[in-house]
């Protein structure tokens, strides 16, 4: 009997799904809750599992389809068992142990990645030549997407005669782009700046952080300061944690802090809700979780969603100075910059300082001039005399 493979009911606000790529081919055995194939949307990549074990006898729709809600996809012949000859499966054995072999080996290349590459059957010269873009130069799932993408696309001459390659972009990368123009066109975006000297917050780490961590099982860390400053900044500035909805102003009574995470697939902004309510240690966890789930495309269309204020960290890969975009229907985003240590005056005295520059992008239509300094400037004196997070003053 022949049990169809059916694209899943599809989140809220999510319209339709591209086949990012099938693990199995026509005629693999498949096991019951196996994943077969990947669905990516704007927001969050599906897994499709198998709904029985069996035969995949016919696969309906391929990669790089687009499909919607209840779609068929492919078809499983239920209870078949593999039929390979013996000598085939003797041949299919070494040609696996092989691949695995050739593939395990591969240096600083994930699980996922090394899977994706057994799945595009990449010579060893075609993984050595894999660029990395993962922490540490680690070869990620999305960089032998991209590579095994670019190999399969036919070299074009440009009219200066130099090759030239094209390559779709990912649905995620498409939304972003999206909004990144949608945000430039409906916002009165503009930027003020101000530094913070994180000395305070670096000799609490200091101090702390060996017995925060036995205590929480979780490192302490930046954010959770930024985060905690935040939430009082925007206590003091109802109009920061506001929003635009047609001729209304929005004031929102909770603080959902978006934080903005980088993944293999491109930068998604999961939420911290009711951010005024957590500790510092649940704080960390729940980012710390949302950076882990990120890079593995599991993060919910539900934690993606909402968001009064954002706080975007492209310090981590060494940026001194930017303007982030505003994340609609927000009103505004702090962006961290890296942690430089420079010479500063302190009663008189030039002493050297860690210090970070703050940049906060904000809609001019809602927040005056005046409102967006003043934010700024909270958020700069809560970190630089943390105890004040504590008092509320």
């Amino acid at each position: 009997m022949s049990v169809e493979v059916k694209v899943p009911v599809l989140p809220e606000s999510v319209q339709d799904a591209t086949i990012a790529v099938w693990h199995k081919k026509k005629g693999d055995f498949v096991k019951r809750d196996e994943n077969i194939l990947d669905l990516e949307t704007d927001k969050v990549v599906l897994e499709v599992p198998a709904p029985v074990d069996g035969i995949l006898e016919d696969i309906i729709k391929n990669e790089g389809d687009v499909v919607v809600a209840e779609e068929l996809l492919a078809k499983i012949k239920e209870g078949a068992a593999p039929s390979e000859p013996a000598s085939d499966v003797k041949e299919s054995s070494k040609v696996e142990a092989k691949s695995e072999t050739t593939v395990s080996s591969a240096p600083n290349m994930g699980p996922s990645a090394r899977r994706e590459a057994k799945s595009k059957d990449l010579s060893d010269s075609n993984i050595s030549s894999i660029s990395g873009s993962g922490v540490g130069g680690r070869v990620t799932k999305e960089d032998v997407k991209n590579f095994s993408s670019a190999k399969s696309v036919s070299p074009s001459v440009s009219p200066s005669g130099r090759l030239e390659e094209r390559v779709p972009m990912t649905r995620l990368r498409a939304r972003i782009a999206e909004r990144l123009v949608e945000s430039q066109h409906s916002t009165a975006s503009l930027t003020t700046f101000n530094e913070v000297n994180l000395q305070a917050v670096m000799d609490i780490r200091k101090k702390y952080k060996d017995v925060f961590e036995k205590a929480h099982d979780i490192r302490l860390g930046f954010m959770s300061f930024f985060v905690k400053a935040a939430v009082e900044a925007l206590k003091r500035f109802p109009l920061v944690n506001a929003s635009i909805d047609g001729n209304d102003i929005v004031y929102h009574g909770y603080f959902d802090i978006g934080v903005a995470v980088s993944t293999e697939r491109g930068l998604v902004v999961p939420i911290v809700r009711d951010a005024d309510k957590k500790s510092m240690a649940n704080i960390e966890k729940e980012i710390r979780d949302f950076m882990v789930r990120g890079q593995k495309g599991k993060l919910e269309v539900s934690e993606l969603t909402g968001g009064t204020f954002t706080i975007t960290n492209g310090g981590v890969f060494g940026s001194l100075l930017s303007t982030p975009i505003l994340n609609p229907p927000q009103s505004a985003i702090l962006g961290m910059q890296t942690i430089q240590e420079r010479p500063v005056v302190e009663n008189g005295q030039i002493v050297i300082r860690p210090m970070m520059y703050l940049s906060m992008s904000y809609d001019h239509r809602i927040i005056d001039g005046k409102d967006s300094v003043l934010f700024l400037k909270t958020i700069k004196e809560l970190l630089e005399d943390p105890s004040r997070l504590l008092l509320e003053v």
